[in-house]
């Protein structure tokens, strides 16, 4: 069931520090605003996996050097919502007879500030690069944004974030709520490009993954389990869902040229999933949590499946998958 649009009383913009949940203006994202966190319930429930270009030796049973290494990390997150800035005018008008002439449209935004330190990383082939545990791996201010009216193919929601590393997204997409548990889709997470048999030489370090599953949980092939293991044995009984994706009209993923040249992030798409448990606080409210499953394609080296380019032109999409479960803590 599609969520109902946020009706603002006021058309002032007003800017409002400390948000406050429920907040019927804020739509989709009313239970957003405060501080979601692994710690201290939910430690070590984020997972990241990202292929990068890295020049290794052959690993054993592989006849070539391989040209990328495959690092995942588990993690601990603090995703934090801050602020709220309340009817976005944006400006317009309708010429067509008979049509009211000025036609604005309001957004309502909300800030976000994401920080992530690993608990624990490993690669393969081994690069010494992984890093300690406790090392900060992420760091992201963005903006949730709530189109009020003036929705265009429904799209009502988006999440602009900015990333230290250079890229810019802007992801559109659609809110919904039901009744009960988030149905969560598996996710491939194999390259594109790639024959995806797991006894091609060249998927070596996915296939060291999948017979070594990372802290002997973490599939690299089937990363979205872990989420549907979260929820066993959890009463869930309304789910708010917020799922973007870059590749809707308007959307997309801007980059630094030296992100460009390397390993271009072409694609975001993410779908938070958003809990309200039968479990109760001390308020009496019930207990929240969050959890999302995050995919960016990133695009580099020539394909390899051996298809001809008048098929399937470009370049290897490398999925970079990040998913977590947290619960919301102030």
């Amino acid at each position: 069931m599609k969520t109902k649009p946020a009706e603002l009383q006021n058309t002032t913009r007003r800017i409002e520090k400390d948000p406050k949940p429920n907040d019927p203006e804020l739509g989709p994202l009313k239970l957003l605003p405060g501080k979601w966190a692994n710690v201290p319930n939910l430690q070590g429930r984020g997972w990241n996996m990202i292929a990068l270009p890295f020049v290794a030796p052959p690993p054993q049973g592989v006849p070539f050097p391989l040209n990328y290494r495959l690092l995942v990390n588990q993690y601990n997150e603090e995703l934090e919502f801050t602020l709220v800035d309340k009817a976005v005018p944006n400006r317009g008008v309708r010429l067509s007879p008979g049509t009211p002439a000025n036609t604005d449209q309001f957004l309502v935004t909300l800030d976000y500030q994401q920080s992530i330190k690993q608990i624990a990383a490993d690669d393969f082939p081994k690069s010494g690069l992984a890093g300690p545990a406790g090392a900060a791996i992420h760091h992201e201010p963005g903006l949730w944004l709530h189109m009020t009216n003036g929705m265009t193919d429904s799209l009502n929601i988006a999440r602009l974030a900015s990333i230290p590393h250079g890229d810019s997204v802007l992801a559109l997409g659609q809110s919904s709520e039901h009744p009960g548990r988030p149905s969560i889709p598996d996710i491939n997470g194999l390259p594109i490009g790639v024959d995806q048999d797991l006894k091609n030489p060249y998927l070596a370090p996915y296939k060291h993954f999948n017979d070594n599953l990372f802290q002997g949980l973490f599939n690299p092939i089937s990363p979205n389990d872990l989420l549907e293991e979260a929820n066993k044995g959890i009463e869930i009984e309304r789910t708010t869902v917020l799922d973007v994706d870059s590749t809707h009209p308007t959307g997309g993923v801007v980059n630094i040229p030296f992100i460009v040249r390397q390993a271009n992030a072409t694609v975001m798409k993410s779908t938070f999933w958003i809990q309200e448990l039968k479990e109760k606080d001390k308020d009496g409210k019930p207990k929240l949590r969050l959890q999302y499953s995050q995919l960016v394609m990133l695009d580099f080296f020539p394909r390899v499946d051996g298809l001809p380019p008048s098929c399937c032109p470009g370049l290897i999409q490398w999925p970079h998958v990040s998913i977590n479960t947290l619960e919301k803590v102030c």
